[in-house]
């Protein structure tokens, strides 16, 4: 903040700019990442968050130079990893720090690069990240420590009730039938314990490969014949062949629900994993097969 105010309100002026230089800079790749950033740092950070837009194809982005820049000031830089975000990757061999901390999500439960990246979608993996970042912020800033603390303990009864409802659904979904055009809801599904068709033409979706022609056959087939109780949908990052299946199931009377790869303006990540979570829950059987 740059100003040359008079009076009484300089003092404020300053103290402002003061509290603003001493904030601890995090960089997410991903905006629910910063969300969490927010919810454990609180006051004492500043958070950038670089894929936030609902509308943007997570898998089409490009870095600008902003963003460089961003990552290059960045005291914490946080990412997917996974090969979800491989722009970050480049991004940081190009701006090395040894003062950066980086934190890679998908590696702090212990996944490798092949498996499902759409790690947020478990809460384990949410708790994990808070715990890090935590760590993280206490070293970096010893006297807010009781601060960060604090937050973590919120955050993690906030995780509660996610918990709770994917134990709710678990009760009545085990051997379910369900599909989806790509594997993003792949933890919630396993949570859930369903049975997932068509998870080869999910994973060329997802890879931007076109599915077999047995594999798209396969599909119709499970929606028009209803063989499954619900199709989920990526309704960020879709192809005509996505769209095609979404239209299937809504043509056979197949419950569709729709999930997004970024966290939805105004929402907190809680609030957003439940409302899909809810959506699921209205759209299965209300008993179990």
């Amino acid at each position: 903040m740059r100003q040359i105010i008079f009076g009484g309100l300089l003092s404020i002026t300053l103290a402002v700019s003061a509290a603003e230089a001493a904030a601890i800079k995090i960089v997410a790749a991903e905006n629910f990442y910063g969300d969490v950033a927010q919810q454990i740092g609180g006051g004492e950070v500043v958070i950038t968050s670089i894929l936030n837009n609902p509308d943007q194809d997570p898998h089409l982005f490009e870095a600008s130079p902003s963003v460089a820049r961003a990552v290059s000031s960045a005291r914490i830089v946080i990412y997917n990893g996974l090969d979800y975000d491989p722009w970050m990757v480049k991004l940081l061999a190009a701006a090395k720090s040894s003062k950066r901390e980086n934190i890679v999500v998908g590696d702090l439960t212990g996944r490798k690069t092949g498996e499902n990246p759409h790690v947020w979608y478990d809460p384990r993996t949410m708790l994990a990240l808070a715990g890090k970042l935590a760590a993280t912020l206490e070293v970096e800033d010893p006297a807010h420590k009781s601060g960060y603390e604090r937050r973590l303990a919120q955050f993690e009864q906030s995780i509660k009730p996610i918990e709770t409802k994917l134990g709710e659904l678990r009760t009545r979904s085990v051997g379910v039938a369900v599909t989806a055009t790509e594997p993003i809801f792949g933890y919630v599904f396993d949570a859930m314990a369903v049975q997932v068709k068509n998870q080869s033409f999910q994973l060329a979706v997802m890879n931007g490969t076109e599915p077999s022609a047995s594999d798209v056959a396969a599909f119709e087939n499970d929606l028009k014949t209803r063989n499954v109780k619900l199709l989920v949908y990526n309704s960020q990052a879709t192809d005509p062949m996505a769209a095609r299946m979404r239209k299937i199931a809504i043509d056979s009377d197949v419950p569709v629900v729709g999930a997004t790869e970024t966290e939805p303006p105004g929402m907190k990540y809680q609030a957003w994993i439940l409302s899909e979570l809810n959506a699921v829950d209205r759209a299965l059987p209300k008993s179990a097969p």
